[in-house]
């Protein structure tokens, strides 16, 4: 059994931790140049102002839209902001800023749950730059906002490293918290049950393994079905919720007019540009099936693929919805790991510094919807 231990993850969180430093310090730089404050952009615009008026208010609150649209913040899970409150309680901080120490320690979580599935299935220094990769995507910045990526990234690797070793109880328990953090903490759980029913195909059989896979559905399913109950349409309550901003699941389809309609305009090199992010996206999964990852990382990583790339609504969000799909990252690590240790260091520092730069450019323009 592999040591799991500070020591032995310690270069990884090190790599995690400078590349988000320079994401934040490019961020400040820009800031300071262009009169924007860091701490807001990070903490109080989009859907961290959603988080934080959970966590001062409670559910409840709808913003009206002028073409009759009904914007719920039924449609944000809850975790995030329970743990925007508990922290505020403790440090005085407002709920932005509990949110912003939510997403730092998440974070750190995040990179070492990838590491332990990495350094599992390929050894430490595959591991230390599937980290590497995956602080330095071009929008790693969301690693470090009050967003709930993070949060869910953490719960759903270690979930994964523990049906991969067959911890079925820390498997299930974490399952459940991914499935009160986000929507698509439906394929933490699918990877879960699959890694249960491959073990019970190998003969496996204990009342841990039976546990695991019974709780690992319960918090979605509790927070979906109090959904319904609240808002009165049952079962359907939460998708009705999701319908009123816009979001479906239409197999690409609005995606692909999306796509098209900028490729008809003086948008064109944009639409050119999405093509060849979908395209890598499908390759990375391919070269993950071809390269044997295990069943439930595949299942994982396919079912966050597909809502992320046939979601009705919100194209512009679909970088940051694809941020948990970490299983991507291991065939550059891979490929990073083979190289000597000074090209790759070079190869992956280009990366971050790409990475911290459009992060600053990003959040000072248009920014996560």
């Amino acid at each position: 059994m592999k040591d799991l231990g500070f020591r032995r993850a310690a270069p990884a969180l090190a790599v995690f931790a400078a590349v988000r430093l320079l994401g934040l310090t490019v961020l400040a730089t820009w800031g300071a140049v262009a009169g924007s404050s860091p701490h807001t952009l990070l903490s109080a615009r989009w859907d961290s102002l959603w988080y934080a008026r959970i966590a001062a208010e409670g559910y409840g609150y709808a913003a009206v839209l002028p073409n009759g649209d009904v914007h719920s913040n039924l449609a944000f899970f809850p975790l995030l902001p329970w743990l925007e409150r508990l922290v505020s309680a403790a440090t005085g901080l407002s709920y932005g800023s509990a949110g912003l120490v939510v997403s730092a320690v998440a974070g750190l979580a995040a990179a070492w749950g990838i590491f332990a599935v990495a350094d599992l299935l390929h050894g430490r220094r595959a591991g230390v730059f599937a980290v590497g990769v995956w602080a330095a995507l071009p929008v790693g910045i969301v690693q470090s906002m009050a967003y709930s990526e993070s949060l869910f990234t953490a719960l759903a690797a270690w979930a994964l490293y523990g049906a991969l070793r067959g911890r079925w109880l820390t498997a299930g328990l974490l399952a459940a918290g991914a499935g009160l953090t986000r929507p698509v903490g439906a394929a933490v759980v699918a990877a879960v049950w699959v890694a249960a029913v491959l073990a019970w195909r190998r003969g496996e059989r204990s009342w841990r393994m039976a546990a695991g896979a019974l709780l690992a559905p319960l918090g979605a399913a509790a927070y979906v079905l109090w959904v319904g109950a609240r808002t009165g349409n049952g079962l359907l309550g939460y998708l009705d919720v999701q319908g009123g901003w816009g979001n479906g699941f239409d197999g690409g389809w609005a995606f692909a007019r999306f796509v098209g309609a900028k490729l008809a305009s003086s948008a064109f090199p944009a639409g050119v540009g999405l093509i060849a992010g979908v395209v890598l996206v499908l390759w990375l999964y391919a070269t993950c099936v071809r390269q044997r990852q295990p069943a439930p990382l595949l299942v994982y990583c396919g079912i966050v693929v597909a809502l992320a790339l046939c979601a009705s609504g919100y194209f512009g969000s679909k970088p940051r919805l694809l941020l948990p799909a970490f299983p991507l990252m291991l065939p550059p690590a891979l490929a990073l790991a083979g190289w000597r240790t000074r090209r790759a260091a070079l190869v992956l520092g280009a990366a971050a510094l790409v990475s911290a730069l459009y992060g600053a450019f990003w959040l000072n323009g248009s920014g996560p919807p």
